[in-house]
């Protein structure tokens, strides 16, 4: 086998991967088929048995009669961590949002919201009992308290409202000051004197939470997670056509690169999710369970966890719910998660995202030091024994089998394996590739300064001078660098002598910089890194006379 042409097949591999994902938005990871479980009146079909909530939840206010009319008025919860404005119009979020992380680099640019529009049809977790939300007639809340700020501790809100035909919701949610996590219950109670069918619906519309470029290269849009099975359904699949899953459903979110806004039910089992797209790019997620018959004066619990928050590993890992299967690194998982814990210790030693990331590379090199040095000479030998072999090819030209057997024993004779010198990269390629997800995705890069004009690790290298340069804005000085570094190394590779080969490996080193423009500052810090150690290796491999 001729390494040369191994060697190529897997640096187009590594083209063709980048190119892709430059190129297009991403697939829906996982396919699930539509399940239909709501009957043609609009009710989920099944009937629970009525019980008693867990922990009684104590709600002494008194409602005044139903009032359509009444218009209400929006109460804001502040925290350590967010600030939240709920409208009693509906019970929903208005606004969310969080005070670690800006929309911007700019210091100007204001906290970061998780509920961008202010047009929705419906706010992020509307509740209705008994028709589906589209058909649920409007509700105005009364709140207990006008605002809720809290510096330590737990609080309350409980907002509270009356229905003409005689059921009364409240919604009641605990905040924490330094945790993300909401508590939501809400009561229905059936203050009339006749039985009524009916069954929760909570939902939320959402828009894109940022108009990033870097969200062109991962998912964004809603998902789930359903039997075991993560669940990202793309917008575009939803025009024309709602999607329906129902089993056991451990929360429905709405997810970008960074950030996320997910709900939970206390009990996943026998849940239901439902998707549709609504007006322009907003997208309805709706989550409902079994219908049941309250009988009067009788009333039912629903329990929920929500989380606006960041998508961060070890924070989701502490709500549980299988809620840190959001942070999905495809089929790298297993490696890229390691990976992000070896990135985030070492950034305890050295507070700089960007040293990190080198100590990374060095980290991941030195393990792989030893089958690349192997690789290298194996390569050098082949290209001493290139003369060789051209005069074995020429001579038996015309008997493939003789040309074979004399080959192989010319590798022999000069204990050299064909595929030495690719072997060590394709056993790299999965390294690679994981730490790529990794550098492209983890919310601790967002916004995290290196040295210099690297300012964001997240976002594309550009070196701005004052000049708006078409297309970039700026220079791409490290991506320049990359890009020679690659040419440099490809230099001193020993190859094979194939010109046609040579000629399509040249091209490979400007491929790559124009794939690289725009990706993270912190990837193109890897591989810039990576190929000077490379670079070190094969001088010393080149110098030596083994």
């Amino acid at each position: 086998m001729d390494t040369q042409r191994a060697f190529l097949a897997v640096i187009l591999s590594l083209a063709i991967l980048f190119g892709y994902q430059y190129f297009f938005m991403p697939e829906t990871q996982y396919q699930e088929q539509q399940v239909a479980v709501v009957d043609q009146g609009g009710q989920v079909e099944g009937q629970a048995e009525l019980t008693a909530a867990p922990v009684p939840v104590s709600v002494s206010q008194v409602l005044p009669p139903a009032n359509p009319n009444r218009t209400g008025k929006e109460i804001v919860v502040e925290t350590n961590l967010y600030r939240a404005v709920i409208a009693e119009d509906g019970g929903g979020f208005k606004s969310f949002s969080l005070k670690a992380y800006r929309e911007e680099m700019v210091e100007n640019s204001g906290d970061k919201e998780l509920i961008p529009a202010q047009d929705l049809p419906q706010l992020p977790l509307f509740f209705s009992w008994g028709p589906e939300p589209a058909q649920a007639p409007e509700m105005v809340y009364q709140a207990n308290k006008d605002q809720l700020q809290l510096a330590s501790g737990k609080g309350q809100l409980i907002l509270s409202s009356r229905l003409e035909s005689g059921i009364e919701i409240h919604r009641i949610m605990t905040f924490s000051a330094d945790d993300y996590l909401i508590d939501l219950v809400v009561k229905v109670v059936n203050n009339s004197e006749h039985q009524i069918h009916g069954a929760p619906f909570l939902a939320m519309v959402n828009t894109p939470l940022s108009f990033d470029i870097r969200n062109q290269f991962l998912f964004q849009g809603p998902a789930y997670f359903a039997d075991d099975l993560l669940v990202e359904v793309d917008v575009d699949d939803l025009e024309g056509a709602s999607q329906t899953k129902s089993g056991k459903i451990d929360w429905l979110a709405y997810e970008d690169t960074y950030f996320m806004t997910a709900v939970m039910p206390d009990n996943p089992t026998r849940q239901t999710v439902t998707l549709a797209a609504g007006s322009g790019d907003q997208v309805i997620s709706q989550l409902s369970s079994p219908g049941v018959t309250l009988n009067p004066h009788t009333e039912k619990d629903y329990r929920y966890s929500v989380y606006f928050g960041p998508k961060k590993l070890d924070v989701l890992q502490g709500v549980g719910s299988n809620l840190d299967k959001i942070v999905n690194f495809g089929w790298f998982d297993i490696l890229a998660k390691p990976m992000l814990s070896l990135l985030k210790f070492l950034y305890g030693v050295i507070p700089n995202y960007g040293l990190a990331i080198i100590l990374v590379t060095i980290v991941i090199k030195a393990l792989f030091w030893p089958i690349a040095q192997k690789g290298m000479k194996s390569m050098k030998t082949m290209q001493k024994l290139q003369p060789k072999m051209a005069k074995l090819r020429e001579k038996y030209k015309d008997d493939k089998e003789r040309l074979n057997r004399e080959m192989m024993q010319l590798y022999q004779t000069y204990k050299v394996n064909p595929v030495g010198g690719c072997l060590p990269m394709v056993l790299q390629i999965p390294v690679f590739f994981a730490l790529y997800k990794v550098l492209l995705q983890t919310i601790e890069l967002r916004h995290a300064p290196f040295m210099l004009w690297i300012t964001d690790l997240s976002a594309p290298d550009r070196l701005f001078i004052g000049i708006d340069i078409p297309y970039l804005g700026g220079i791409p000085v490290l991506t320049l660098l990359m890009g020679a570094s690659m040419f440099l190394q490809q230099k001193m590779t020993p190859t094979t002598g194939d010109p046609t080969q040579a000629k399509v490996m040249k091209f490979l080193p400007v491929i790559f910089t124009f794939m690289f423009l725009n990706f993270a500052s912190g990837l193109v810090l890897y591989w810039f890194v990576n190929n000077l150690l490379s670079i070190g290796q094969q001088y010393a491999v080149n110098r030596s006379k083994d």
